[in-house]
């Protein structure tokens, strides 16, 4: 049986409104998506950082409220990621080394500005990501909420490689055994994580893959201490037998070959989420290709000044798109995007997520927009990738206070200078961002609409 908890932070995220003020603020006149269709155009009362009311705001009981006319702006849910990475990065390097409170944060407000309200980051953080979560929790003015799987379970000089991802401290637990899968899993527990991850993927044949004994032994001893899995995989055979062993999120896309029909019938039938990530290899080639972008504010505002510096050069723009790795990235973008859509057709639970943040290549908030485009390229209509990355990502997580604009949820909300479902571009024209009831970004840039 498949665990199906609230994640633990909920509780935390539930308790942090009452520390707001009741500030009762009508939006007016707006189109709203409500994570699920089109309500047309439609007033939202939002007070103490919920959504009171959504229809017409002309009851008397309103008359004083505050009211901010939204005509012709488009309003819909604040995008959920379930599968991100938050102070990882600093410019061009990468490791654990820049795991800070300060960097975290830098991070949040980064993915805040670009809509994204809820982040969950999939494994590699320190330790002191539960205190940080915590605060984040509490304090809409420091970025997206914060939800994450702690430092997550690896394999024993494998996945993830220490070397490659800068872990000088390694915060990833690797056991050895089944009996120390069961004691990491119940030490993360211990620690407070949200879920658990876990690395099974040999990196092309270059790294020990993680035994079935000891991912067997993780999953079964998470769902006794109720937590959900997630696991990285990169092959079919690795997330069928995932399947098999009970995981809960193969948080990642089969890049390897197409999904056998038992597989897309397994995972429809057993529930398991799937998490494409198609942009993670694209990422490689995708802005040394697109040279031009670099110029739209869309994209440059979400760019350390280094990483912009670099990819600016055409001596590396050339060198990228030589390396030895972009035909297998390339492939790999075309095998996970025909896995996605047959998998999509099966009628398998599809979540959002981007691995933003991991490496510098994967744009914290730009990636998350992009994904959204790779998606109705593998089929889906602009409404079902919104779906995917509002209302479905909430409930991927089990966070049912959010990812709809409904009574009583979060009043977590992204509005938009044009209709996202007639153009999946037009998610990049924000007008504004608000968060448990308060805005807190005018979005990345003042007139953005990147190519």
């Amino acid at each position: 049986m498949r665990c199906r908890t609230i994640l633990p932070g909920l509780a935390i995220a539930l308790s942090s409104f009452s520390a707001l003020a009741v500030d009762t603020v009508v939006l007016q006149n707006a189109r709203v998506f409500d994570g699920r269709e089109d309500l047309g155009v439609v007033d939202i009362v939002v007070e103490g950082g919920r959504i009171a009311h959504v229809g017409d705001a002309g009851d008397p009981k309103w008359r004083d409220a505050r009211r901010i006319d939204y005509t012709g702006k488009h309003v819909l849910p604040g995008l959920v990621s379930n599968h991100s990475h938050v102070g990882n990065t600093e410019g061009l390097e990468h490791g654990d080394r820049f795991y800070t409170r300060d960097n975290v944060v830098r991070d949040l407000r980064q993915f805040q500005r670009y809509g994204v309200t809820t982040v969950t980051s999939l494994g590699m953080n320190g330790e002191a990501f539960t205190a940080i979560r915590d605060e984040i929790s509490n304090d809409a003015t420091l970025g997206a909420q914060l939800y994450g799987a702690g430092a997550g379970i690896g394999a024993v000089a494998g996945a993830p490689p220490a070397q490659i991802m800068g872990l000088a401290n390694d915060p990833v637990a690797r056991p050895a055994t089944p009996d120390q899968a069961r004691a990491a899993v119940r030490s993360q527990k211990d620690s407070g994580v949200d879920l658990i991850k876990l690395w099974v993927d040999d990196l092309d044949g270059r790294f020990p893959m993680m035994a079935p004994a000891i991912y067997r032994a993780a999953i079964d001893e998470a769902h006794r201490v109720d937590l959900r899995v997630a696991a990285h995989i990169h092959d079919h055979a690795q997330a069928a037998d995932l399947v098999d062993a009970g995981v809960d999120i193969i948080a990642h896309g089969i890049r390897d070959e197409a999904v056998s029909p038992a597989l897309a019938k397994a995972m429809k039938d057993e529930g398991v989420w799937y998490i494409p990530t198609v942009s993670i290899d694209e990422a490689n080639y995708l802005y040394a290709e697109n040279p031009a972008w670099l110029a739209t504010p869309f994209l440059r505002n979400a760019l350390p000044a280094a990483v912009a510096a670099r990819w600016s050069d055409p001596d590396w723009q050339s060198q990228q798109l030589a390396g030895a790795n972009i035909p297998g990235a390339r492939k790999a973008v075309e095998t996970n995007l025909r896995n996605l859509r047959t998998l999509h057709e099966a009628g398998v639970s599809i979540g959002f997520g981007t691995d933003a943040g991991a490496m510098p290549q994967r744009v914290i908030g730009f990636a998350e927009h992009r994904e959204l485009e790779l998606m109705t390229m593998a089929g889906f209509t602009p409404a079902q990738a919104l779906a995917v990355a509002t209302s479905d990502a909430a409930r991927l997580q089990g966070l049912d206070d959010r990812g709809l604009v409904a009574t009583g949820k979060r009043a977590d909300l992204l509005v938009l200078d044009a209709d996202p479902l007639q153009d999946i571009l037009n998610t990049r024209r924000i007008h504004a961002v608000w968060q448990a009831g308060r805005q807190v970004s005018d979005g990345p840039s003042d007139d953005a609409h990147a190519p």
